[in-house]
């Protein structure tokens, strides 16, 4: 005798262990992930041009071991990137950035590399690209104070008044930055 099994009825059990799966990774990342260590969360990203929040403070050592705050750049428009030399996108637009330092730098604009990497990688890559604007060792505290970057290169600009007014993830075009600084002059 051949007994049939019952006709399942549903996703197999496989599927439900997907979707459980990404339910809860959903929920970690909305509700739990900054929260267990008392972060207000993630910054949001604003419309471009509209100020919301003031920049978190922080203190980081740059490539000489001298330590630098965001409040050293007080009343200057701060282009604030998190970048990592083994990031492909953010190798790509170090160039844009070191134009828009030597253009702007002067007229009141600090490009500020934080990378989230090995440091004598970080030194090797900023003396052999000829890196023109501040590059300091980031850390992952920094990083959850700017809303537990997800995804670099992230770029966050920073108004003279030290509030963000713009946040982004991904590479962008050397455009896309200038209309920021040439908004914020």
């Amino acid at each position: 005798m051949r007994q049939d099994k019952p006709a399942r009825t549903g996703p197999p059990p496989v599927l439900w262990v997907g979707m459980v799966t990404m339910i809860l990774l959903g929920a970690f990342y909305l509700f739990g992930g900054n929260a267990s260590r008392g972060e207000k969360g993630p910054v949001p990203s604003p419309a471009p041009g509209e100020i919301t929040v003031v920049a978190p403070a922080f203190t980081l050592n740059d490539l000489n071991g001298n330590s630098v705050s965001l409040s050293d750049f007080k009343g200057k428009v701060v282009i604030l990137n998190f970048w990592a030399t083994w990031c492909p996108p953010c190798k790509k637009e170090i160039p844009d950035f070191i134009d828009l330092q030597t253009q702007y730098g002067s007229k009141g604009v600090q490009i500020v590399g934080i990378a989230l990497d090995q440091p004598d990688k970080v030194r090797a890559f900023a003396q052999q690209n000829g890196l023109n604007y501040s590059v300091l060792l980031g850390d992952q505290e920094t990083a959850l104070k700017y809303g537990g970057i997800t995804g670099i290169p992230t770029t966050i600009v920073i108004d003279r008044k030290g509030k963000i007014v713009s946040q982004f993830e991904g590479f962008r075009p050397r455009s896309v930055f200038e209309t920021e600084i040439q908004k914020l002059l």
